[in-house]
């Protein structure tokens, strides 16, 4: 089989949460080609189930989308090495002000395969002991529950679009039945 080979890689933009690279490869045909790249610290999610079985849902404004959205609590790695399972409980606490010591590996997705290497580890978080939010200084987010049926729908319906969260939504009844 015929391999894609990159012949080099420059650094075009480093950013706060991403690094934007110019690559050029040379298809198995024998062309070249430019191909942005992005890279990703790596990132966390949870699915945070609530007593009742409905889980917490988090609502916050999205420049890239210019409209707010309703996600599942998810953030970016603080560094390359630390665990997701830690980078999901610190995120669950931020957001939605619970804090779970059972954080239980649900799926891992790359949110976009054709131009970034971005990795989501979600998690599914059960036991959950109110705290109080820690939002960040540029975050403004409210917190809704919402049924596993009702979030389904929502999917279908195109109500939720945001990649993780979809994923994470449908693995969470596949997995649990709802």
């Amino acid at each position: 089989m015929k391999k894609t080979e990159r012949l080099g890689r420059r650094l075009a933009y480093r950013g706060a949460v991403l690094d934007l690279y110019q690559d050029t490869v040379r298809l198995p045909n024998g062309n070249t080609a430019e191909w942005d790249y992005i890279d990703h610290i790596g990132a966390a999610a949870v699915v945070p189930v609530l007593p009742d079985g409905r889980i917490l849902m988090v609502r916050q404004y999205r420049n890239a989308l210019d409209r707010f959205t309703l996600e599942i609590p998810a953030g970016k790695r603080d560094a390359i090495d630390e665990p997701m399972r830690l980078c999901a409980a610190r995120e669950l606490e931020e957001e939605t002000g619970y804090h779970s010591d059972h954080l239980e590996p649900l799926i891992t997705v790359n949110t976009t395969v054709a131009f970034c290497n971005e990795k989501i580890g979600i998690f599914v978080a059960k036991d959950l002991v109110k705290t109080s939010q820690h939002l960040d200084p540029d975050e403004d987010i409210e917190v809704a529950a919402f049924t596993p049926q009702k979030l389904k729908q929502m999917v279908l319906s195109q109500e939720l679009l945001d990649a993780k969260t979809v994923a994470a939504v449908l693995a969470y009844c596949l997995k649990y039945g709802s």
